[in-house]
């Protein structure tokens, strides 16, 4: 039998800073991240576990339907704002007066002060991205990709010490994926200090919420790292470089195209680290290696 938790773990958690004096109003309408159903084992038991639980948002952008995004619902306000900003819908999150989450309706309504311009056109051509979750990338924010510019490799750095504490940090944390899985978390740090960790069904999920944490504080993201469980593909590599973050972590691997867009923006890709290990893809120039020795290998008799 596998116990049961009675506080839902954090999917959302973030360092306590100032908003921004033109931050948007946002609701706070986290939904319950978990519901509780009965299974049958591979032992033919019944027994309760724990699963997320996935529902519909639909985003209102001054009264025009934009996107049904699926999300865990732990933040929808700032996955909401992560995602304007992302998609470059929106400049900076002062362009946004309110954002409103109804869950009875499942909806989302965004009021902007002086409307989006050419909103029609940048949200002509979509491509829907891959992996869990399914997103949707707006081809204008594909376009506005070369007009990226990213810290020097002088300026934003990262030592193997520092890495390795971060993937401790990830691999020590509480969360829904430790009590019900299906679910991917990403983190941003300063350093070793974690300053804020997101989790939903889907990784461009995460990571919008987490941009959209920063948007209202105010937090740059030249001399920070993301985190994500999730595998780096050009979707996740395009996003972190919109946040201005050049180095990347994953759990997983990286894609061809999120390695080809990575060293044309000269990004740091770390990819399956975990524990002690990890593959630095790109980027080297930013990398102060520490190697860890080989160990002998075992001599059988």
């Amino acid at each position: 039998m596998i116990p049961l938790e009675d506080e839902e773990p954090l999917a959302f958690d973030a360092v306590q800073l100032p908003r921004c004096a033109d931050a948007p109003r946002l609701t706070q309408a986290r939904g319950p991240l978990l519901r509780r159903i009965g299974i049958v084992d591979q032992h033919g038991e019944r027994r309760d576990i724990d699963i997320p639980a996935e529902r519909p948002l639909t985003v209102f952008l001054d009264k025009r339907e934009l996107v049904t995004l699926m999300t865990l619902g732990a933040s929808p306000e700032l996955l909401v704002l992560g995602y304007l900003l992302n998609q470059n819908l929106i400049g900076r999150a002062g362009e946004v007066e309110s954002i409103d989450v109804d869950w009875s309706v499942d909806a989302a309504a965004v009021k902007t002060h002086r409307g989006v311009a050419d909103l029609v056109e940048k949200t002509a051509h979509r491509v829907v991205t891959t992996g869990c979750g399914q997103g949707t990338v707006f081809g204008d924010a594909m376009a506005q990709i070369d007009a990226i510019r990213l810290p020097t490799a002088q300026a934003a750095r990262i030592g193997q010490g520092t890495l390795l504490r971060i993937l401790e940090s990830m691999r020590s944390r509480d969360s829904v994926h430790r009590q019900a899985g299906s679910v991917h978390g990403c983190a941003l740090f300063h350093g070793t200090e974690m300053l804020v960790f997101a989790e939903d069904v889907g990784r461009h999920n995460a990571i919008d919420t987490i941009a959209g944490w920063m948007a209202v504080h105010g937090i740059g993201g030249g001399d920070k790292v993301f985190y994500t469980t999730g595998r780096l593909t050009s979707e996740m590599v395009m996003k972190s470089a919109h946040m201005g973050v050049p180095i990347i972590a994953s759990r997983n691997g990286v894609t061809a195209m999120g390695h080809e867009l990575a060293g044309k923006l000269g990004m740091t890709l770390f990819g399956r680290a975990a524990n002690r290990h990890f593959l630095c893809y790109c980027g080297f120039e930013r990398f102060d290696a520490e190697p860890l020795p080989h160990l002998p290998a075992l001599v059988s008799d």
